[in-house]
């Protein structure tokens, strides 16, 4: 159960939360950028020291095994990704690793992420850093402690990603505080995300995943970049299938009070069309609101479906995303 002050925090404040389901990973060596070009869906080559990108890295069937956030250090690339993936991916890397110079270093227990999220956040940690485009980084030194610190989006609001050692966690977290952050939890993010229409790997996409049905193509997919990981199917589906796919990720509007699940199925009339995958009260729109997948003939905002619990039918209606539009 959410709180108020930690929501209002995220959308009016600035909202600290330890992001205890973010792995780390860092890479360093000189062939870095050209060895993961290879492997990720955007084109991590474009990225200078200081930007970063939104990737996926996919099984040759196109399916996905992780997605993440890629920055440049200027001496390494460090790599976001959801903490229960973290390893595999570290041991696939290193695996694929042959001539290349090339380490592969899991950071996940020595390191910590904290997200600063809200028009507030740039305050907290320097009014200069408002202006930083997503996915800008610096190095810094934050209560003493050596932090990067990098512009975020991933909410759909306005935030930034602290990476420090797990040492400094504790003076870190006391200082954003003393600076004005309040200390929020992980139901009150997952609650913006989803207002944000922003699907969440473990959640929203799996290892069954195709990018497109996620609607990942803008943001994690260079079309232009040379080959990757499972292009040939990302490829297939947009020239020969014209981009649709079997199932889309919408948003849905629920009708009364009960809350739906994930995994409650979605149906109309009699046919089973898709299944819920995220489901949170909105208390922007002071009603139940889901992302959930839907047969491509269905997605068009404003179609009615039914949400299927037991013997029970919540009404719901297909809507676009963001729910809640994006604020500075």
């Amino acid at each position: 159960m959410i709180t108020a002050p930690d929501y209002q925090a995220f959308r009016s404040g600035a909202a600290l939360v330890e992001r205890a389901d973010r792995g780390l990973l860092l890479l360093t060596g000189r062939d870095r950028a050209s060895y993961l070009q290879g492997l990720l869906t955007n084109d991590i080559k474009a990225i200078e020291p200081g930007s970063g990108c939104y990737a996926a890295y996919l099984t040759p069937q196109g399916r996905m095994i992780a997605d993440m956030r890629v920055f440049e250090l200027g001496d390494g690339l460090l790599v976001s990704l959801d903490a229960t993936v973290a390893a595999a991916v570290r041991d696939r890397f290193d695996d694929l690793v042959f001539s290349e110079d090339v380490q592969v270093k899991d950071l996940g227990a020595a390191w910590i992420t904290f997200g600063l999220y809200g028009p507030g956040a740039a305050a907290v940690v320097g009014p200069a850093l408002a202006s930083w485009p997503p996915f800008h980084n610096e190095q810094r030194e934050i209560g003493g402690a050596p932090v990067v610190v990098a512009a975020s989006d991933e909410l759909g609001i306005r935030g930034f990603d602290l990476f420090a050692e797990r040492q400094a966690a504790d003076a870190l977290r006391a200082r954003l505080l003393t600076a004005g952050a309040v200390q929020a939890d992980a139901a009150a993010l997952n609650v913006v995300r989803v207002e944000s229409g922003i699907p969440a790997f473990g959640a929203d996409m799996d290892a069954d995943t195709i990018p497109l049905e996620a609607g990942l193509e803008h943001r994690a997919i260079s079309f232009t970049k040379g080959c990757y990981v499972g292009q040939e199917v990302i490829v297939r589906v947009r020239d020969r299938g014209h981009g649709r796919v079997a199932r889309r990720l919408v948003g849905l509007l629920v009708e009364g009070e009960e809350m739906p699940e994930a995994g409650d199925r979605l149906t109309a009339g009699d046919r089973d069309v898709g299944r819920v995958t995220s489901a949170v009260l909105s208390p922007a729109l002071h009603r139940p609101i889901a992302l959930g997948y839907l047969h491509r003939d269905l997605v068009e905002p404003g179609t009615s479906v039914s949400i299927t619990r037991g013997d029970r039918r919540l009404p719901a209606t297909v809507t676009s995303l963001p729910f809640v539009p994006f604020t500075s």
